[in-house]
């Protein structure tokens, strides 16, 4: 009698050898990955611990530290200057490190990371970040675009105010007399991301006119309006041309979901034949992914967050601790997954996506981060706050 694991094979159909085989084969890939993962987080660390420093090979060994420093900074920003910092490779000043940020191989991200924080050297270097920038004798787009590309917007409204703040004192202090103030400015930038994200954004599917566009920026010009001769050029750039958004350099595993704000298996019921599946998901930048297997490196289905709301819901099918994602303004959710068979990108069918956790408490932790990531666009928050203290006079 064959036994496997305490199977007896000869109690299993063709197809249930089958499966058991491809079961067996991802369970090897998945160590493998576990494996290749943890080789690479220990040759970081001996990069940085165990480096010769020989007088012979003090060059190459400063490249290597350089190059560890700078995986460190695309895994943890404020580490990585740290360890720069320590080794010597980088002095602790503002200016220096501002410099730095420039360099190839940095995360995008981490970068907008570092940049966004609120500490007092953080907020240094965020200073002589823009200051490096070239803006004079650039139209607003164009200097828009070139700032935009060399760092990713975190998500947080706060951090995106500091930000575009600089930006438009940088902007102004280098351009004197296009605006009456920085502020103005300040709003005409949102605006112009906004304008962006409206126009080119596939799930936006009223896309903003011209008349529109000069419409929300009235007023803004320290009571006054803009020239339409400048709004118009504005809209026609950005209608031709999309903003052009950094990608990320580095393996997708280590970026987009190495530092999750949330992980775990859940049962999803489907949209079409309501039948329960154990999917792995990660939450994570204002979006749930979720994986057929721990270590696929592409997420069967996406579900933007924005303008989405959970609750907890009734148990169904002997599924206990569910809970759901419901729309605020609408009735079906827009999400895409990918066809299994096919490979093709297919748009979700849900007016809800429920979930089962394992325990009363995994559903309320997952309630809450899910909650805690916001249903709302910082980008509207920062520009609106700022709107509220023009109109009201704060500055």
């Amino acid at each position: 009698m064959k036994m496997d694991a305490g199977i007896d094979m000869n109690d299993l159909t063709d197809e249930e050898r089958r499966l058991l085989d491809k079961i067996r084969l991802r369970k090897e890939q998945l160590i493998e990955d576990i494996k290749s993962l943890q080789r690479e987080i220990h040759g970081i660390s001996e990069e940085m611990d165990t480096m010769d420093v020989d007088e012979e090979s003090r060059e190459n060994t400063r490249e290597k530290k350089l190059l560890a420093g700078k995986r460190q900074f695309n895994l943890n920003p404020t580490k990585g200057i740290a360890y720069l910092i320590d080794q010597e490779l980088l002095e602790p000043d503002c200016e220096e490190v501002a410099k730095f940020l420039y360099s190839d191989g940095l995360n995008k991200t981490a970068i907008g990371d570092y940049l966004g924080e609120k500490e007092d050297f953080n907020l240094d270097v965020l200073n002589a970040f823009v200051n490096l920038q070239e803006l004079q004798d650039m139209l607003i787009v164009s200097a828009l675009r070139q700032f935009l590309w060399s760092f990713r917007l975190p998500g947080e409204a706060q951090k995106i105010d500091r930000m575009m703040e600089k930006f438009a004192e940088r902007y102004c202090d280098l351009n004197p007399g296009i605006f009456t103030t920085t502020d103005t400015c300040y709003v005409l930038a949102f605006s112009i991301i906004m304008l962006n994200t409206s126009l080119h954004n596939p799930s936006v599917k009223n896309k903003p006119d011209i008349e529109q566009f000069v419409s929300m920026n009235r007023g803004i010009n320290d009571g006054g309006d803009l020239p339409r001769e400048l709004l118009e050029s504005i809209y026609d750039s950005i209608k031709k041309e999309p903003f052009k958004i950094p990608e990320d350099d580095g393996n997708d595993l280590n970026n987009t979901f190495f530092n999750p704000d949330k992980e775990g298996w859940l049962w999803k019921q489907g949209g079409r034949y309501r039948s329960w599946k154990r999917r792995w998901f990660i939450l994570s930048g204002k979006c749930l992914y979720y994986f057929e297997y721990t270590a696929d490196k592409e997420p069967r289905g996406i579900i933007p967050l924005e303008s989405l709301s959970v609750r907890e819901c009734a148990e169904e099918q002997s599924r206990a601790h569910c809970f759901e994602l419901f729309g605020l303004h609408t009735d079906c959710i827009k999400a895409c997954k990918t066809d299994k068979k096919s490979g093709k990108v297919m748009e979700g069918r849900h007016n809800v996506y429920k979930m089962s956790a394992a325990s009363a408490a995994e559903m309320e932790d997952w309630i809450k981060c899910i909650n805690a990531c916001g249903s709302h666009n910082p980008v509207y928050d920062a520009i609106q706050s700022k709107k509220n203290k023009i109109k009201h006079g704060i500055y």
